[in-house]
């Protein structure tokens, strides 16, 4: 039995049309876990398994006491954000008939050290992330634009970076390690 497959910049339309179908007809199936399990390897590199893929390691770099082998993860966030937008880009320009010749998405942002150092207690993470995207299409301005505020509005990564999700960070109480409590579990905002 073979079946069609529609592709426009190599997305298989037929799966997400399904996959959309699929979830107007069953509400539930849109509410979906994902994980990861991160393993120390030592110094500052770990390595973090997602499902049956190689693991993919993060380090610091050499300024940060690390051994600068793989990014780090402030760097992997912003890879997060710009892979999300990748694939919201192709996804959309696909469904509205928008052929993608090209496609950079440059991210950046600035993150003080002094609280990571434990120099002091503010914010550590980023203060904020500007991103530029460059797409070459012969769309028009209109389609081009309608597509970046689509891919704006849809994007999981971005949205969960734009606004403050509970985070929840537990010890493992497991009697055969040795545990250290810094403190209390609390949500990261």
């Amino acid at each position: 039995m073979s079946t069609t497959t529609s592709s426009l910049n190599d997305v298989n339309l037929s799966a997400v049309a399904a996959l959309a179908t699929h979830i107007q007809l069953n509400p539930e199936a849109a509410q979906t876990t994902w994980k990861a399990d991160v393993e120390w390897t030592g110094a500052f590199t770990s390595k973090v398994h997602v499902r049956n893929f190689a693991p993919i390691k993060s380090d610091e770099p050499t300024t940060l006491g690390g051994t600068d082998t793989a990014p780090n993860p402030v760097e992997q966030l912003l890879g997060a954000l710009g892979n999300c937008l990748v694939v919201g880009y192709a996804a959309n320009a696909s469904a509205a008939g928008i052929q993608i010749r090209s496609l950079r998405i440059a991210l950046e942002g600035n993150i003080d050290l002094r609280t990571f150092l434990g120099l002091e207690r503010a914010n550590a993470g980023y203060e904020a992330i500007q991103v530029k995207v460059k797409i070459d299409t012969d769309a028009s301005q209109d389609k081009v634009d309608a597509l970046h505020q689509k891919v704006v509005g849809t994007s999981p990564v971005g949205h969960t970076l734009e606004r403050a999700v509970p985070v929840t960070i537990e010890l493992d109480r497991s009697p055969h390690e040795r545990q250290v409590v810094l403190g209390k579990a609390r949500p990261l905002v």
